[in-house]
């Protein structure tokens, strides 16, 4: 038996962007359009367009000419910037979608959690699906059986089991689709930055049953923008840069790369950069740091108030409806530290001017020292606005915010600065007699 469970060959796959879907046509429809492809032939040439050109869709390669082997038991990273072709490489390991040009092969039985409630029928209830998700994946009903109570247990929705899927929160959808994806023993995990979505404490469950899984001899394929999870789960990782390998090495050689690329990528102006995740028809533009004197900044003391004032702009002069916005704090390996959000906040932003800027204040920044960066999103109208990683980057620097002569250290006291105060309160003693 090969020691081999997924070989990838010349793999590409192009997708067309901008061009008009064709729908189904009559005998009638194609008639029509040969009696008028002169007219409007001659209407292009009159207008002095080019008549080769015209119809023809813009095309985009989401992954071109990509090649690599994981042997089983293998632990592999695959990461990159947004836009890079992760998921799409994911994709098409999971048979979601067929690849333009190349090969892949997977040996074995894949479970797949590339988005939240992959595969899911939202009519079906969760006991449903979880029979559904079994199935595909090539399980007896008995397999199903044993597995059933510790799927519903680790996804904590015992209550929800028998409800519609349609019915669950994101975070409900999320649970219980990684617990299927996880439990019902396929040879090979893959798993996309669904991670992100959960709470710290279900990403450290989820992170936690991946590595039992590795450490049974099965294969996982982890996608995620976490270098500390990448480098405690993986031992090997693949860097993506525009839909080909940029690097394929050891994980602690792959991270030091790619944290070195998002130091290149933060040097282009905000408003320029494409690897994002939306950014069509809403747009952030720029992102500046203000001390407590509203003095532009990259360096903050720890304790101080801080200002993120955010410019944004959009495709449209009409009024934008609905937008919500996110700042997430993150270490300089992609750990999610905290966020701030102006729907936590009661900001309702129901109309917004096309182009504009945002201003959060944080009263007392509660880091300690070290480097940080941003990672900013937005809903517009209940939809994505714009997404993207490594917006801004700045430095927390050392003080005695307590004035007491001792400054916390990050190997010392964590992550974070939290004011407090202490007293003494004597107690009797003990009787003596």
């Amino acid at each position: 038996m090969s020691d081999i469970a997924i070989r990838v060959e010349g793999l590409s796959k192009q997708y067309r962007i901008g061009g008009k879907q064709e729908r189904y046509r009559t005998l009638r429809d194609t008639l029509t359009d040969a009696v008028a492809a002169p007219f409007r032939r001659a209407g292009r040439l009159l207008r002095g367009e080019a008549t080769g050109a015209a119809g023809l869709d813009q095309t985009i390669w989401a992954l071109k000419d990509v090649s690599f082997e994981v042997k089983r038991g293998e632990v592999v990273g695959i990461i990159g910037a947004n836009g890079a072709g992760k998921s799409t490489l994911l994709k098409i390991l999971s048979r979601i979608t067929e690849p333009t040009e190349g090969y892949a092969d997977v040996f074995g039985r894949v479970g797949s959690l590339l988005e939240v409630g992959t595969g899911f029928h939202p009519e079906l209830t969760g006991r449903e699906n979880i029979y559904l998700n079994g199935a595909i994946l090539g399980m007896t009903r008995e397999e199903i059986d044993r597995k059933f109570d510790e799927i519903v247990d680790f996804a904590g929705v015992e209550k929800f089991i028998d409800t519609p899927v349609k019915h669950y929160s994101s975070g409900m959808g999320l649970r219980l689709g990684f617990a299927v994806a996880a439990h019902l023993d396929p040879e090979i995990l893959v798993v996309d930055e669904v991670l992100a979505v959960g709470d710290a404490a279900f990403q450290k469950k989820c992170l936690g049953k991946m590595g039992e899984v590795a450490s049974e001899g099965r294969t996982v394929l982890f996608v995620s923008h976490n270098m500390a999870a990448v480098q405690n789960l993986c031992g090997r990782a693949i860097i993506l840069h525009k839909g080909r390998i940029r690097l394929d090495s050891s994980v602690d050689n792959a991270v030091q790369s790619y944290l070195s690329s998002l130091q290149d990528a933060g040097a282009v102006s905000l408003a320029e950069r494409e690897d994002r995740v939306g950014g069509k028809t809403f747009r952030f533009t720029e992102v500046t740091m203000l001390n407590k004197q509203k003095q532009p900044t990259n360096r903050i003391p720890m304790g101080d108030s801080v200002y993120f004032r955010i410019n944004y702009t959009s495709s449209s002069a009409d009024k934008l409806r609905n937008v919500f916005v996110t700042i997430r704090i993150e270490d300089m390996l992609g750990q999610y530290l905290f966020s701030v959000d102006t729907r936590i906040a009661g900001e309702e932003f129901t109309t917004l001017p096309a182009k504009g800027m945002l201003e959060c204040m944080i009263p007392a920044l509660p880091l300690l020292p070290g480097e940080y960066r941003l990672y900013l999103s937005s809903t517009v109208n209940n939809e994505i606005g714009d997404r993207i990683e490594n917006a801004f980057r700045f430095t927390v620097d050392a003080a005695d915010v307590f004035g007491s002569g001792w400054i916390p250290r990050p190997h010392k006291h964590g992550s974070y600065f939290v004011e407090h105060s202490w007293v003494s309160t004597p107690l009797p003693l003990p009787s003596q007699d």
